[in-house]
């Protein structure tokens, strides 16, 4: 018998993978969605997880991921000096993978469709745009709710976060637009890439045999200078780096403002931010959402925790702990990631600095291990 209610706000992938990961613990929980879920269907978008965190969603969400998770075995990282794309930094493994790349569609589909047989979430379509944060309940026209736990998942900008995070938060306005794409090509691509070409870092990232997308970031003037060519730009780049022979179909072409948004304060009371709404990072490391399947994880483990010692949700300093636990992490990997995308910036008197840097970073099998530990698991794992 379900003896505790919690809610999660907002259908996105964290949202839906919150809400069929926790459906595991002895709660009830309602899951409140847009009423308009055709964002969700026509999300074209892929996603990047690592290993461990593809193991662990496998696990816990019971769903066969493995039909459209598409492993990677290499990855390599080219810098371009004038018109020629060096290889400096390569990683690849024979006897496991990687990381996964993965359509956001899809995914959301299949957790859509494991939510609806679950007896112990109830889907509510219906949008709170009130909270009480000093009882803790969420307002619904006249009617106040109460839960035991509160969890926002709703993307970077939502103004429900605010009298929680108080306005304490590490941000940065990169002035920068990610151009994301889907691409068909007749040359088979297996591997990730990340190209840091002069206008900013792109990554291709294969998710079938012939197709894969695309995550290019560019700086504001560049973006709205060519916008009405952007397409044609793109390709003559695509072309630069896949060579001349190599057929290109360019897809689903879509673009978002890049904000750095670290946040401090993670609750108040019983109600905790989850999501990008905790670390909205730049996307050239792909690690947005392998620290949210971590956070997701942690939350798992101390409400399992509780449920084991009998302790319910509320008042049990559940969030407190979560915030002790997530935050060294969030913090210097979303840093780590911001200082990285800095360091690549095309600026003339650092350039022999990071020649050097560059020419002999892929001798270092210390730093190379590093990289893949903590870019698989973490910091705190």
């Amino acid at each position: 018998m379900f003896s505790q209610k919690i809610c999660i706000i907002g259908n996105g992938l964290a949202g839906l993978s919150t809400a069929t990961c926790l459906s595991k613990e002895n709660i009830i929980i309602d899951l409140y969605c847009q009423k308009n879920t055709s964002s969700t269907k026509n999300d074209k978008r892929t996603t990047a997880i690592s290993e461990s965190n593809y193991l662990f969603l496998k696990k816990e969400l019971k769903l066969n991921i493995s039909k459209y998770f598409w492993p990677i075995k290499k990855i390599n990282l080219y810098h371009q000096d004038n018109k020629v794309f060096s290889n400096f930094l390569n990683f690849s493994d024979n006897k496991k993978n990687l990381m996964y790349i993965f359509l956001n569609n899809l995914f959301k589909k299949d957790l859509f469709n494991s939510i609806n047989k679950k007896n112990n979430i109830n889907l509510i379509y219906k949008t709170v745009s009130t909270i009480d944060y000093d009882q803790g309940n969420i307002i619904l026209g006249n009617k106040s709710i109460h839960y035991d736990l509160i969890i926002l998942c709703l993307g970077s900008e939502s103004k429900l976060y605010k009298k929680i995070e108080g306005g304490r938060s590490i941000k940065k306005n990169y002035k920068e637009i990610a151009i994301t794409a889907t691409v068909k090509t007749n040359k088979t691509i297996n591997n990730a890439s990340q190209y840091f070409l002069d206008e900013g870092p792109l990554a291709i990232l294969p998710f079938n045999r012939n197709y894969f997308s695309l995550v290019w970031s560019v700086k504001n003037t560049l973006f709205q200078n060519n916008e009405t060519i952007l397409k044609k730009k793109l390709y003559s780049k695509l072309k630069d780096i896949l060579k001349n022979k190599s057929k290109i179909y360019i897809q689903n072409l879509q673009s978002f403002p890049i904000h750095l948004n670290i946040k401090t304060r993670y609750y108040k009371k019983n109600i905790l931010i989850l999501g990008d709404g905790l670390h909205s990072i730049h996307p050239m490391a792909g690690q947005g959402f392998n620290l949210v399947v971590r956070d997701i994880k942690a939350l798992a483990n101390l409400l399992r925790e509780n449920s084991r010692l009998g302790m319910s949700i509320e008042g049990s300093f559940i969030l407190d702990k979560f915030y002790k636990n997530r935050n060294p992490e969030n913090t210097i990997i979303s840093l780590g990631v911001d200082l990285t995308n800095y360091f690549f910036k095309k600026k003339k008197f650092s350039l022999p600095f990071k020649k050097m840097v560059l020419k002999n970073i892929n001798k270092s099998l210390v730093l190379k291990k590093i990289s893949r530990i903590i870019s698989d698991k973490g910091i705190s794992n």
